[in-house]
This record gives C-alpha cells, sequence and structure tokens, in this order.
C-alpha cells in the first residue's frame, strides 16, 4: 500500500508542477492494440538508492504508474488491461474523494468503458469494474452521510458555570458516577478513539500537503474537501480535554475533588497501557488547565508520583522524544501481536500532523536538478501508511452506551465558566487572581 499512497501524494503536490494529461494517455487510441501514449519529450530514468526509488521527473513518474507497450515488452493487451484496472482499484479504494467531482468521475467511466471493450468474450473486465464502481459510489455516500451527521450534531461548547452553585453537590451526576473503574473509562475513551480513527482516510491526510501547497501558492482552495473528519477528530480531543477540568473544577468538597484528579490520573495510566495516546494526552492537557493547575490544595492532597511519570511520557522537550520512543513500543508489539487488544496504537494526532506539516515543509517537492524528490513522499507514504494499518485494528473492548452517552454528552465548562467554578473551590490567592474574579463575577452579573 506504500507506493500507491507515495504516488498519491506526488499526485496531490502535482497541483504546483506542470500539468500532464495522465487520463488522455491512459486512454490512448482504441482497444486494437495500438496504445501509444503521448508522453512527450523522453524522460530520465528515476534513481535507485538501496532498491528505493528517490527522485525522478514527473514524466518518469507517470511511466512507472501508466504500463505502456514499451514497459512492459511481452505484454497483450489483456495484460495491459489488467494492470489499468489494478491502478484503478487501488486510487478508487484509497483516495475515492479524488472522484467525487463529475469530470474525474466522467474520466473514470471513460476509461473503464474502453477497458470493457477489449475483453467482450468473457465478460470478466466489465464484472470487476462494475464492482469497483459500485464500490466508490458506496464509499463517496457514506463518508457524505459521516459528514452530514457530524455536522447536525456539532454544538458550541457550553456554558454551564454559575456563580454560586445553586443544586447540593449529591443531586449533581458526575463521571464517577457512571464509571468508577479507570480500566474500564480507558477501555471507553479507546473504543470512541477507534470510532473516530476509522472515519480518517488518506486524502483526509493528504488535504494537509494541498492545503499548505495553496496557502504557500496564496490560492483559495474553495474546490478541496474540506477535512471534516480532522476537525471532527481534533474537537473530540479538545473536548475530552474539557470534560476532565470540567468534572474536576465543578466538584465542591477537597477531599472529592481530590479524588477526581487521581481518577482521571489512573484513567490516563490506562490510556498509555492501552496504546491509546491520544487519549491519555487530551487528559493530561485536561488537567493542565490554568483553572485545574491552580488548585493548589487539591493538589496537595494528590499523590503525583503517577502523574509525574505521565508528564515524562508526555515531555515535550527534544520533540516528545520520550513520547515518540513509546510509540515506537507500542507499534512495534502491534506488529508481533496475536491479539486485538495488543494491536492498538493511537498516536496524538496533533503531533501525527504535525509531523506531516513538517515533512513537507522541510523537504521539497524538487531536487536541484528538478526531479522529484521522491524520498520526501515516500516518507509522508509511510507515516500515512502506519495510520491506516492502527486504524484498521477492531476494537476488542464492548461498547458501554451508559458510560459513552456521559462521556460524548455530559455538559462542559467553557473556559470562562471553568475560571468560576475554580475560584468558587478555592479562593483567588493573589492580587491578579482576585481582579480576575472579580471581573468574572461582574461579567456573568450583566448577562443575568
Amino acid at each position: 500500500m506504500a507506493e500507491p499512497l507515495c504516488n498519491a501524494a506526488v499526485k496531490k503536490c502535482k497541483e504546483t508542477m506542470p500539468q500532464t494529461p495522465i487520463f488522455s494517455s491512459m486512454l490512448g487510441s482504441s482497444c486494437s492494440g495500438q496504445v501509444q501514449p503521448d508522453m512527450g519529450e523522453r524522460c530520465v530514468d528515476p534513481v535507485y538508492q538501496d532498491g528505493n526509488l528517490v527522485s525522478g521527473s514527473l514524466e518518469a513518474l507517470i511511466e512507472r504508474l501508466v504500463p505502456t507497450m514499451d514497459y512492459y515488452p511481452d505484454a497483450k493487451l489483456k495484460s495491459f488491461a489488467a494492470k489499468i484496472i489494478q491502478l484503478l482499484k487501488e486510487w478508487t479504494e484509497t483516495f475515492p474523494y479524488d472522484f467525487q467531482d463529475e469530470k474525474s468521475m466522467k474520466e473514470l467511466k471513460e476509461i473503464a468503458h474502453r477497458i470493457t471493450q477489449c475483453d467482450e468474450e468473457n465478460g470478466t473486465v466489465k464484472k470487476i469494474i462494475s464492482q469497483m464502481t459500485q464500490n466508490l459510489l458506496m464509499a463517496l455516500s457514506a463518508r457524505s452521510q459521516y459528514q452530514e451527521i457530524r455536522e447536525k450534531f456539532r454544538q458550541p461548547v457550553t456554558d454551564k458555570g454559575t456563580i454560586l452553585k445553586t443544586k447540593p453537590q449529591s443531586t449533581q451526576k458526575d463521571i464517577l458516577s457512571v464509571c468508577c473503574d479507570p480500566l474500564v473509562l480507558a477501555q471507553q475513551l479507546t473504543y470512541i478513539e477507534l470510532e473516530r480513527v476509522s472515519n480518517i482516510y488518506p486524502e483526509d491526510l493528504m488535504q494537509i500537503v494541498s492545503h499548505m501547497d495553496s496557502l504557500d501558492n496564496h490560492k483559495c482552495r474553495g474546490d478541496v474537501t474540506k477535512t471534516y473528519n480532522l476537525e471532527a477528530y481534533d474537537n473530540w480531543f479538545n473536548c475530552l480535554s474539557m470534560l476532565v477540568a470540567t468534572e474536576i473544577c465543578r466538584v465542591v468538597k477537597k477531599k472529592q475533588r481530590t479524588r477526581m484528579v487521581e481518577f482521571f490520573i489512573d484513567v490516563a495510566r490506562e490510556c498509555f497501557n492501552i496504546g491509546n495516546f491520544n487519549s491519555m494526552m487530551a487528559i493530561i492537557s485536561g488537567m493542565n488547565l490554568s483553572p485545574v493547575a491552580r488548585l493548589k490544595k487539591t493538589w496537595s492532597k494528590v499523590k503525583t508520583a503517577k502523574f509525574d511519570v505521565l508528564e515524562h511520557h508526555m515531555d515535550p522537550s527534544s520533540n516528545f522524544c520520550n513520547y515518540r520512543t513509546a510509540l515506537q513500543g507500542a507499534a512495534q508489539r502491534s506488529q508481533t501481536a496475536n491479539s486485538n487488544r495488543e494491536k492498538i496504537v493511537i498516536p496524538v494526532f496533533n503531533l501525527f500532523i504535525k509531523d506531516i506539516y513538517f515533512l513537507h515543509k522541510i523537504h521539497t517537492n524538487r531536487l536541484p536538478n528538478g526531479q522529484i524528490n521522491f524520498k520526501k513522499f515516500w516518507e509522508i507514504s509511510r507515516q500515512i501508511n502506519d495510520f491506516l494499518t492502527w486504524k484498521q485494528v477492531e476494537c476488542p473492548f464492548e461498547k458501554d452506551k451508559k458510560i459513552q452517552s456521559y462521556l460524548l454528552t455530559a455538559p462542559i465548562y467553557s473556559e470562562e465558566a471553568l475560571f468560576i467554578a475554580s475560584f468558587e473551590s478555592e479562593g483567588p490567592e493573589n492580587h491578579m487572581e482576585k481582579d480576575s474574579w472579580k471581573t468574572l463575577r461582574t461579567t456573568l452579573l450583566n448577562r443575568a
């Protein structure tokens, strides 16, 4: 799968390169066997290093992608058609969004029609192409429905903060009343993570590269598919962080608040053991938010040894070296695992995206000699291929609807409300905090 992804990466970045009519080259004349793509000036052969393609011209890439009579010296017409079908099948399965516009779909159908004419005897090619087209349409439809559902339920962060709590603590439902076992909650978080990861596709990740190219070239990319799935996943991370902070800050009694902090520390540790680094990072981020971090009286009662270990793993120094070591260990475990439980690898998604970003920014699309820098695209494709492998793991944990409903629908405080709840739990300790507390109270009273 890595090679098609690399080729697709080049295709996505081709916008800034000379345009070559790939489709017309593939169509050629008719199915009489006289297929002679117009490749223009003969290109320089690709350059290999240790068996890997590292550079070459755009024309060389096209020759590598598109089989011709020259590329397959002993090829017959049916062999040629099989290669074209293989290319189209991998393309439509890996990057279906490339065919969402009417023009691309029309060209695909034209190619399919010409290839089908070459196999009128037994109809095998026709059946394969028909199935390929059907799968493509189903994939596009499924993703479109997911976007519509996500848009329908996209809600702003709720502000449930009040200046003075009006309800007795006993009547307020919290996460511990729904799930008091850190392992079980970590498993349910992992279930949610894998469900969301499954809706992220290669083209979503390649949109990062396309978007950066458009920004560099000061272009408006209105024609590019919006990265709904990436936004949804990023929103989940932020909501989980805010939920953790909300659950801690809204607890009135210090003893119970301390218990809540220690509970989330244990949940984060279980996430780490599972290989769910994204939820782990979200929980740590929530506990490091200022409204939570300022609760010194609470933290003084917390056994922080476990939390210190977690923060060590997520230490940002040396480009998150400790986290990357842990991620590599989880990836190696996944490769040799016999059960889905041991195969789980959920990276910190923001860091994963940044890695693709820096790979794209640090390395140029072309080498000084004008050839395409394949090494860059191999690196990007390797990152994406790892992610595709991890997202295919079937969740081994049974879904708990009650717990998941709470995680996904429980009220979340805004940053302003978090500070109010925090000050209510532990009063301001210095002039700066007193001023902030006074301003917040005045603001909410004016709203009322």
